[in-house]
């Protein structure tokens, strides 16, 4: 049974080759303007599902609602003093010292009230709609499935090959995500442990032209793409190590992110992988009867943000942050008012979380509003539309044509600048591809030089406004084209600088400010 008799051939977007040079890998700029498909091919983007629904007022607290906030909930609310306040305005359960560590080193995002117009309440029919990033009751293919579709045609036929010979998506556990079906097959691999080689032999594949000879085929095609698929998981997670000190044994989660890190570093070109935390149904003892900052949400809070941070810590050590971005999400959030059992029931919208050192670092839209009376059973109002933050990742992060990203969703995209951080802005891409620019500009610790060169000696440095050199940043011969050069501002001061780069072509210098 051949994808290729179901569905019409879809072209490859054009695709730029990496080159590593001194130890440094640098990216050509694609001829389209707009992208640079084969740096997004690079990157790597980490689902965490909170699955039952999380209570998103007792993970990011509205501070400056927390009067009414006493009222409505006086038997699960934290008490303010031990609140991890990010801003005057907002704070952090107070277990998750990870995650409010991460915001200050400028590689957390939190965007508030997220949801979908009309939250349906029902766990399965929840979690159908946010994987699928569809309204429509049919729709039966994920978002990022649609999207692998696009990109990589033909799939499961011809796959793995020369071109891409390891998983495209990878779920953490026994099951695949729904979140990459596709038309034909769902684009995730499963994965419990990648030191566990498993082969699950063969089966005959020859098609007799029966509708059973077709089957098998099929069959046999996914066979063989299951164990060469698992052979790469376990060759990467085998080459691949770990720097981190931070992972706890004892945290599930920890321990999954770890092995990801591991086949990361070890060569993996996996795009996806997805995780799941379970536990976040808290109807009831979501607090203990004796302590509010203790109990069952409190114990999930702290293994999602211990682990993150750990997985975090060894990205940095790995020299990986630019590469990864993360993203949790879950089917809905709680009800305001809490109830009896001191716990909370199935609400609306929430808060979710961008990790990375790509995040553009904020809080992201307003606190809720709570009132001091409100309906009963009254949840957080959708503020804004998680399809637009999927769109927004999917433009900032893998770099897809916009065009392309509207036909995947049925409603009108409103993108929001959540993980944009490592990328050239639309006005920037735009300019003069022969016209030198550092971006982000303001920038973190992190920058990237765009230069143009002529197969010539190009020597980078970097200047403080009053003329001293501060470091070389590059020194060596540039084949002829636009590259993207890595400026490390880790160990600079907040404040301006101007980066001076020397070739035979014209000397250019340009000013960046650092700011966090």
């Amino acid at each position: 049974m051949k994808r290729r008799d179901f569905v019409k051939n879809m072209s490859l977007s054009s695709l730029t080759i990496p080159f590593v040079f001194n130890n440094f890998k640098y990216e050509a700029i694609a001829n389209d303007l707009f992208f640079v498909p084969k740096m997004a091919e690079d990157r790597v983007l980490i689902l965490i599902r909170l699955n039952g629904g999380n209570d998103g007022l007792n993970t990011v607290i509205p501070l400056d609602q927390y009067e009414n906030l006493l009222i409505q909930r006086p038997n699960i609310i934290a008490p303010e003093s031990s609140i991890l306040t990010l801003n005057p305005a907002v704070g952090l359960h107070p277990v998750m010292t990870g995650m409010k560590n991460m915001f200050e080193d400028g590689k957390l995002s939190i965007i508030q009230n997220v949801g979908y117009p009309e939250q349906n309440r029902s766990h399965f029919r929840s979690m159908d709609i946010w994987t699928s990033g569809m309204m429509d009751i049919s729709a039966t293919r994920g978002w990022l499935g649609r999207s692998m579709d696009n990109a990589y045609p033909n799939f499961p036929d011809d796959y793995p090959n020369t071109d891409y010979p390891d998983p495209f998506a990878i779920s953490m556990g026994y099951e695949v995500s729904a979140t990459c079906q596709g038309l034909m097959a769902n684009f995730s691999h499963t994965v419990t442990n990648p030191f566990d080689s498993v082969n699950l032999g063969t089966a005959s594949g020859l098609n007799d032209g029966t509708y059973y000879g077709s089957h098998m085929e099929y069959l046999s095609t996914i066979i063989a793409q299951t164990n060469a698929y698992g052979a790469q998981v376990n060759d990467a997670a085998n080459a691949g190590s770990t720097l981190s000190s931070l992972y706890d044994n004892n945290n599930p989660l920890a321990v999954q992110l770890r092995y990801i890190a591991q086949m990361i570093s070890g060569g993996l070109k996996t795009k996806v992988y997805i995780l799941n935390i379970n536990g976040f149904d808290t109807h009831d003892s979501q607090v203990a009867s004796t302590s509010t900052i203790t109990g069952k949400h409190a114990d999930l809070l702290k293994t999602l943000s211990d682990a993150i941070a750990a997985f975090q810590n060894d990205l940095m050590l790995l020299g990986l942050e630019s590469r990864v971005a993360g993203m949790t999400f879950s089917e809905f959030g709680r009800q305001i008012a809490s109830n009896a059992s001191l716990g909370t029931d199935h609400g609306d919208a929430a808060p979710l979380f961008l990790f990375g050192g790509c995040s553009n670092t904020s809080i992201y839209g307003a606190n809720p509003t709570i009132t001091n009376e409100i309906e009963s059973q009254a949840g957080i109002p959708m503020a804004i539309d998680f399809r637009d933050i999927y769109a927004s990742v999917l433009k900032d992060w893998f770099l897809v044509d916009p065009t392309e990203i509207q036909t995947m969703f049925e409603h009108s995209i409103t993108y929001h600048n959540v993980l944009g951080a490592c990328n050239l802005s639309v006005a920037e891409t735009e300019k003069d591809k022969n016209t030198s620019l550092v971006y982000p500009n303001p920038a973190g610790n992190n920058a990237t030089l765009r230069v143009q060169t002529n197969d010539e000696w190009t020597k980078i440095t970097l200047y403080d406004l009053q003329g001293r050199q501060i470091k070389t940043c590059f020194d060596g011969v540039l084949h002829p084209q636009m590259h993207h050069i890595p400026i490390d501002l880790s160990d600079l001061a907040v404040g301006n600088y101007r980066i001076q780069i020397w070739k035979k072509s014209g000397n250019e210098s340009i000013q960046i400010q650092k700011v966090k």
